[in-house]
């Protein structure tokens, strides 16, 4: 059996295949370099300036659209699959004359594009192609690359790979390539789904590894990047080395995220926030590649290891935290108000914290469906529709909603702990410090906006008695079982109850809340028509802005809300965790989970950790996720264990003789010790 150090020393959770980056040489002598009697760099010697671009600066402006190469080629992609066929559309569209070769018969497919096939690798050769387009796997690469008649071609003909790691297809190239042949490493930033529309402003990354100097060789390679170029792509001039640094810390995290996500089986809701509707365009993108397209980015880039390693170590300092205050919780509950024999679970309904529950509980039996509200729309509101209404919590969501009901005309009071005197005047609102003078005001409706963690203390607080018996209780927590049993607990039986939760904030909704979610429940309204009709003019309020309003129980909001904003929060916090950062060749899916960091960041880490105590739900989804990710990293690390068995025992050779011979050819050194390598 063999043993490799550990990749997760510093962790306390064992993981199942262990792997560290010592372990690196070793691997790149048994099977991530082309076999070789010379010995083969695996890093640039230099850095090749970075050309047209910079992760600070914008690119230089793309060569126009539908700008013609200089002159057509004869093009033959070798590998004919998704991909190949993919950039043969455009190619042919240009007025190139295109060759296929694939192991795959793809004749008809070939025929349909105007493109000549060929079963026969020598008769593709024989035709003398200007350019060889290796549009293969990263995995079959080297074997294909071996198999091409090379004596068949021209001496001088242009390979162009268009793998999605760098270094080693120049490796390789320079490698199984004589010297006469010209090489371009390429990396078309984009592929059939997010290039479905056009090519325009999607990055184009390349190396020019070996071109001669003759001057028709050297527009053979203008000619070629002017295909791109002319498609309106940005040309991005970049070392493979540089850009396999680059891609480690975007494509291979992207398509990680991607992956764990699309284990959980997300699916849409009828409550989807901005954020989670681009996690599942993530997944939509990344899932449609092949497995060996993330496996090959995780072997062939010895930046990725890394990457793995950080993303678990990120997950386990979340769930640290979050276990750790909530540890904290039960300890005060327990030791610390005089409630020592008081049992978990009487804790759990006391706060409504996500600890351990049985299945029965994750959603009630009444839970009723999705109900689209119709408002009435109007830019303006009448006397007899406005409201008075009291907001207890004004920092920045409660600011953030006043200033929409003071623009549609309706009263609106407020209180706060903090002074917002001066917020509040600019908004029109009128600033009470004293919970008293603001309930003798007799507001029609009041307003929680408060944290979710302080939202009982704040409702104990309140006067209750110095409002009108009727009076309208509303919140607007992230989370909806909560507050609605807060509510039922704690307020007279005659006040009317409506639990809210408008699925957006000042980031997702400072461009207007047309289409946004507004979800709602009607705990308890009185059949009084005029109570009725006070709920309906405050549901109106987001109506008229152009919301979406479903009308969903509370358990229902949860159970959707784990499975959607809880993962969105969780994962955006993860990836903050390992400070990424733009680079010159972002991919959308990147940008994407960028844009996830920038809006889930701005939130306090006591607004996620609410959505995880208050929401029975969040616990399950956290293991869920926790039990993906150890699934993704065996699937990796599996294979790659099969791979080094094969190597070790699938020839007559023993290992030693292996190791002896790798260490001749890539000149690595391997430790002797029983600690390095073990085989029993």
């Amino acid at each position: 059996m063999i043993s490799l150090p550990s990749l997760h020393q510093s962790l306390a959770k064992p993981s199942p295949f262990l792997l560290s980056s010592h372990s690196l040489p070793f691997l790149q002598s048994l099977f991530l370099l082309p076999t070789s009697t010379k010995p083969i760099s695996l890093h640039s010697s230099t850095l090749l300036p970075i050309k047209c671009c910079s992760s600070t600066t914008t690119f230089a402006k793309p060569a126009q659209e539908h700008v013609r190469p200089v002159s057509n080629l004869k093009i033959a992609i070798i590998g004919f699959g998704n991909y190949g066929q993919f950039l043969a559309k455009t190619l042919i569209s240009q007025g190139h004359k295109i060759l296929a070769y694939s192991r795959s018969d793809y004749s008809h497919l070939a025929k349909s594009l105007g493109v000549s096939f060929f079963i026969n690798p020598h008769d593709l050769c024989e035709q003398h192609p200007q350019v060889i387009l290796l549009c293969t796997s990263i995995i079959s690469t080297e074997q294909v690359l071996k198999s091409l008649p090379l004596q068949r071609l021209k001496r001088s003909t242009l390979f162009v790979d268009v793998l999605s790691v760098k270094e080693f297809a120049k490796n390789l190239l320079l490698d199984i390539l004589p010297s006469d042949f010209d090489i371009i490493c390429s990396h078309p930033m984009f592929g059939p789904q997010s290039a479905k529309q056009s090519w325009k402003d999607l990055f184009f990354v390349y190396e020019k590894v070996r071109i001669g100097n003759e001057s028709s060789r050297v527009q053979r390679c203008e000619d070629f990047l002017g295909i791109f170029k002319s498609e309106g792509c940005k040309m991005v001039e970049m070392s493979c080395q540089e850009h396999d640094k680059f891609a480690a810390g975007s494509q291979f995290v992207t398509h990680t995220v991607g992956r764990v996500l699309d284990m959980l089986g997300l699916e849409s809701t009828p409550i989807n926030t901005k954020g989670y509707e681009a996690l599942l365009e993530l997944v939509e993108n990344t899932c449609g590649d092949s497995f060996d397209l993330y496996y090959g980015l995780f072997l062939y880039n010895k930046s990725a290891l890394e990457m793995v390693e950080r993303l678990d170590l990120a997950f386990d300092a979340l769930r640290n935290e979050l276990f750790g205050r909530l540890h904290h919780v039960v300890r005060k509950q327990l030791f610390e108000n005089g409630e020592k024999g008081k049992s978990l679970e009487g804790i759990r309904y006391k706060n409504g914290a996500a600890l351990a529950s049985s299945s029965n509980a994750l959603r009630s039996q009444d839970a009723i469906l999705p109900y689209e509200f119709k408002g009435k729309i109007s830019e303006s509101v009448d006397d007899s529709s406005k409201l008075k209404i009291a907001i207890v919590g004004f920092g920045n969501f409660g600011q953030f909603l006043a200033k929409t009901l003071a623009h549609q005309g309706h009263s609106v009071l407020a209180y706060s702990r903090t002074d917002y005197r001066d917020a509040a005047q600019k908004l029109g609102v009128s600033f009470f410090s004293d919970t008293n003078d603001l309930c003798e005001e007799h507001p029609e409706v009041i307003l929680l906006c408060t944290s979710i963690l302080s939202t009982e203390k704040v409702l104990k607080s309140l006067p209750l008695q110095r409002l009108k018996r009727s009076t309208l209780f509303v919140d607007v927590l992230s989370v909806k079982e909560f507050p609605r049993n807060l509510f039922l607990q704690h307020l007279p039986a005659d006040f009317d109850i409506l639990c809210t939760h408008p699925m957006f904030g000042p980031e997702s909704g400072k461009n207007g809340w047309t289409s946004l979610p507004f979800l709602f429940d009607k705990v308890r309204v009185g059949s009084d028509e005029r109570r009725v009709a006070r709920c309906n003019r405050f549901l109106d309020i987001f109506a008229r802005e152009g919301c979406r309003m479903v009308e969903m129980s509370c358990a229902e909001h949860d159970w959707h809300a784990a499975g959607s904003q809880f993962i969105t929060h969780t994962m955006g916090r993860v990836l903050e965790k390992l400070e990424l950062d733009s680079t010159p060749i972002n991919t959308k899916g990147y940008d994407t989970l960028l844009k996830l960091v920038e809006n889930t960041a701005g939130d306090s880490f006591e607004l996620y950790y609410g959505l995880f105590m208050y929401n029975v739900n969040a616990m399950e989804q956290l293991e869920r996720m926790d039990f993906a990710f150890e699934a993704l990293k065996k699937q990796l690390f599996g294979r790659l264990h099969g791979v080094l068995r094969k190597q070790l025992f699938g020839n007559s050779e023993n290992f030693e003789v292996l190791r002896e011979k790798s260490v001749e050819r890539n000149g690595a050194a391997l430790s002797s010790s029983p600690e390095s390598v073990k085989i029993s």
